[in-house]
């Protein structure tokens, strides 16, 4: 049975995020909203990711920030490449029309990621405002775009941001089959290469479990977190010897 929660603290853009603890819980209408307002300033959004709240929200909704708990997390070692998908990989890593890029043209993929239908959904969350604002953070190098080129035409991809040794998916599309599904396959494996061991995937989703992403308690995603984020950074380069980590 859903409850009437506590009403959402509104915040002003000096004032810090409520405790993790106060976000409406498992039967409330929204679970895992912690808070609205402020603004998407970098430092307002490096300090979110740093104590795993990211923002989510829709046109015409203030800016909303969420902690939802369970977390979904995917282990980089726990990542299933099906038979399918590695055939795929080895057919795509050896055409000579087919490349993975990184941080090629990031806003191409982030407006891809906001216009791409999706099934269940009237619109996107990827909002003006969300753009602008990791396209900022893309700037300062902590938002990065894993791009899947086929025929010189961006068919597929992803987006993510990056703090320390923390890596946290947010969006992805595909044009053509597969494509975004090879997107993470480089992903992955730049992160088995880079010492990077789990990406967080934010909420439930039958698609990611299927590639091995399984929920923690919010708790034990916070910790992880945490002794992350003040690590040396990774380097943002792909190596197609890359796909030796997942191949």
């Amino acid at each position: 049975m859903r409850h009437t929660p506590h009403p959402v603290p509104w915040l002003l853009d000096d004032e810090p995020f409520p405790p993790l603890e106060q976000a409406w819980g498992p039967r409330a209408p929204a679970p895992g909203l912690l808070a609205a307002g402020a603004s998407l300033t970098p430092e307002r959004l490096v300090d979110a990711y740093r104590r795993g709240i990211f923002p989510w929200f829709s046109p015409g909704q203030p800016v909303l920030w969420w902690s939802p708990d369970p977390r979904m997390l995917l282990r980089t070692e726990q990542f299933k490449l099906h038979p399918s998908l590695r055939k795929t990989l080895r057919q795509f890593a050896r055409a000579p029309n087919c490349e993975l890029r990184i941080d090629h043209d990031f806003a191409q993929v982030i407006r891809h990621c906001a216009g791409t239908p999706r099934a269940g959904q009237g619109g996107t969350w990827i909002v003006p405002e969300m753009i602008e604002a990791y396209q900022r953070l893309h700037a300062l190098g902590l938002a990065h775009s894993i791009e899947t080129w086929w025929d010189g035409q961006l068919v597929g991809g992803l987006y993510c941001v990056s703090i320390g040794k923390m890596v946290y998916g947010e969006s992805m599309f595909a044009h053509r089959r597969d494509a975004s599904k090879i997107a993470l396959s480089g992903l992955v494996a730049l992160c088995r290469s880079q010492g990077l061991d789990a990406i967080d995937c934010q909420q439930n989703t039958a698609h990611l479990a299927s590639l091995g992403a399984a929920e923690i308690a919010r708790s034990a995603f916070v910790a992880l977190v945490s002794e992350r984020v003040d690590r040396p950074a990774a380097q943002w380069q792909f190596d197609p010897l890359y796909w030796n980590e997942i191949l």
